[in-house]
């Protein structure tokens, strides 16, 4: 992680949303177990977690974001994520804003895999970049897309900077969670392909945490 760091220590701040959006406050949104103001909420059902959204957001003034290794009660209802260990550590940033804002690709890249990962609790579609700078190779993940993102979309396909990706999907498309982009990056994608978990166990921790570093190093937010 530390050649990843060196080497997006001098990059400017990538841009992940078209102006006017992009012009608007971020604001970090808290959505760990350890926030009071959720003990009265069932975050993990989409119309409460969008309603707290929407406060944070006031009016749509404030982009909500955050949440990189965030112990969140946000997956309790989907089976995914309490098999043999819970998993409940988040591994990107998410952009809580309205379905069908426009996705830019924030790094000339192109496409390594995509998917719709429809299950329940999952990402929906899902797109894959990989990019390399200075000879470095690394990818970034985009979660809860809409369906038109992937219906032309092919491998390799080629994405310069600032060129429009994706749109950000409902929540009936994005499989049970209010509308949001799901913002990963990920040194090594091993053998998987349209996919990559982006919550871990504490147990795997460790490994992710070096896998996936801060999203933030990119965004610079």
């Amino acid at each position: 992680m530390n050649s990843f760091t060196n080497l997006v220590k001098g990059l400017p701040p990538i841009q992940l949303f078209q102006d006017p959006i992009h012009q608007r406050n971020y604001v970090p949104l808290d959505l760990s177990v350890h926030n009071p103001d959720l003990k009265q909420l069932n975050i993990s059902n989409a119309n409460d977690c969008q309603r707290y959204v929407d406060l944070i957001a006031n009016n749509n003034c404030n982009i909500p974001y955050g949440g990189y290794l965030e112990k969140r009660n946000l997956y309790g209802s989907s089976d995914r994520f309490n098999n043999a260990e819970i998993r409940n550590i988040h591994l990107g940033i998410d952009f809580w804003l309205p379905e069908q804002t426009v996705v830019l690709a924030p790094l000339k890249g192109k496409v390594h895999s995509f998917a719709n990962n429809a299950d329940f609790g999952n990402y929906g579609p899902t797109i894959i970049l990989e990019h390399n700078i200075n000879g470095f190779n690394f990818y970034t993940l985009y979660g809860h897309l809409s369906l038109d993102s992937i219906d032309t979309l092919f491998v390799e396909q080629e994405f310069n900077q600032g060129s429009l990706l994706a749109r950000l999907g409902a929540t009936e498309i994005n499989v049970g969670y209010a509308p949001h982009l799901h913002f990963q990056v990920i040194l090594d994608i091993q053998t998987y392909t349209g996919d990559y978990p982006g919550v871990c166990s504490n147990t795997n921790l460790d490994f992710y945490k070096d896998n996936c570093p801060n999203p933030n190093l990119l965004l610079k937010l």
